[in-house]
């Protein structure tokens, strides 16, 4: 392709791309990189971000952080329950379960925050109603807002500043004036006679191009990259032995989590302006096989908070990011017939990252004192959202968690 050639298709596909990509409602890869790029500056290493990553389908928290030397939950669960044994202990109550080698070690680094037993006042065993009052934060009634979202509107602060790796935007990052975008990072699909290598030759800066041209150019070799993260994944999936994938229903997770992740790296290397990232995995209604299920989901899990964490020690923004790791509700406290669990009430948050508080915070429930045969929460959702408000987006939590006025959790270090 001769220069001229190239420079024109470069500006109208360009064109064409930003047109696309407000009409969906959403942003590109490239435009929210070229945000930083813009900028012309390093990026800010005193900015606080905040990664929110919702495992879609209510994760077992009895089995994630188990209450191993608790002979109710063996009573139980005589099928499910791991041997004391099998698990990874954190203390002489509480272990992970034996998948989670990578959180064990950032637990023994105390990078590792765990908010034991949340949830929320009348637990709603439906989970869409469930996740809707976590992504709203209004457990009393139905709202149109989600808690970042109020945020982006109490802040005026513009789409970039929130941003979602789902296939469609959560509750969570709408507003009532502003809302956040959406990146689509499905997998790359060429027309017939154009390869990988005609893109990448259209990624190739030349010289005498103008700035646009230049971006234009960064914008295919964005693509190039999300499309081989993405194909990394599907690989990873379809290696997976049949016998090891999830047997579960419900939604999330169209996309690898480490995936997501490896590109929330790269915007908070390259200096975006985005505080919060929105990230997710699906797949946890286990009702039937859940320790097979359940291991394969809290493996992808491990691996992709555990690389990502290790890589944000690498840099100074990195050291100032914030992981919080929930789902819409925990399982019941007793098996059920099919080696399964169903729909229960509170469950474990982890709080993740180099300025982490690691260690325990709240009060693990009772397996003995139940509310028909449902866990009691003994911390409330939005003391942990709250912390987060207070600690990383510097925000105060009441204005934006509808007048609640949250109980103090010291979920960052003093020094962080």
């Amino acid at each position: 392709m001769d220069p001229l050639t190239r420079r024109r298709f470069l500006l109208a596909s360009t064109a064409a791309g930003g047109a696309a990509a407000v009409a969906a409602g959403g942003i590109g890869l490239a435009e929210l990189l070229s945000t930083a790029r813009e900028r012309g500056s390093a990026p800010d290493d005193r900015t606080g971000r905040l990664v929110v990553v919702t495992l879609y389908g209510g994760n077992d928290g009895l089995n994630t952080v188990v209450p191993y030397a608790d002979a109710a939950y063996h009573s139980a669960r005589p099928e499910l329950a791991y041997e004391p044994e099998r698990v990874l202990r954190l203390d002489d109550a509480l272990g992970l379960n034996p998948v989670l080698t990578g959180l064990k070690r950032l637990w023994d680094r105390e990078q590792v925050g765990i908010v034991l037993g949340v949830g929320y006042p009348r637990p709603d065993r439906s989970h869409f109603r469930s996740m809707d009052i976590w992504q709203t934060a209004s457990p009393a009634q139905p709202v149109a807002t989600g808690w970042v979202g109020r945020w982006l509107d109490g802040t005026g602060a513009s789409a970039e500043a929130a941003v979602s790796f789902e296939p469609v935007l959560p509750p969570l990052l709408v507003g009532e004036r502003r809302s956040g975008a959406c990146v689509a990072i499905g997998g790359l699909r060429l027309p017939p006679g154009v390869d990988t290598g005609m893109v990448a030759a259209l990624g190739e800066v030349q010289d005498g191009e103008s700035e646009l041209q230049v971006r234009a150019a960064q914008a295919y070799r964005d693509l190039l990259d999300v499309d081989s993260l993405v194909r990394q994944a599907d690989h990873r999936e379809a290696t997976t032995d049949p016998a090891d994938r999830p047997v579960a229903t419900a939604t999330g997770g169209a996309v690898s989590l480490a995936a997501q992740l490896a590109l929330v790296a790269r915007c908070v290397e390259a200096g975006v302006p985005t505080r919060v990232f929105s990230v997710s995995l699906g797949g946890f209604d286990t009702h039937a096989q859940e320790r097979v299920g359940q291991e394969a989901l809290l493996g992808r899990l491990d691996e992709a908070l555990s690389s990502f964490v290790d890589r944000l020690g690498r840099t100074a923004a990195g050291r100032r990011v914030t992981v919080v790791v929930y789902s819409e509700f925990g399982r019941r406290v007793r098996a059920n017939a099919s080696d399964g669990t169903d729909h229960g009430t509170a469950g474990p948050v982890f709080v993740l990252g180099p300025r982490v508080a690691g260690g325990f915070h709240g009060e693990q429930p009772s397996l003995t004192d139940l509310d028909a045969g449902d866990l009691k929460a003994t911390t409330d959702f939005r003391d942990v959202f709250g912390a987060l408000l207070a600690t990383v987006l510097h925000a105060e939590p009441s204005r934006y968690l509808g007048g609640y006025l949250p109980k103090p959790l010291s979920l960052l270090r003093a020094d962080g």
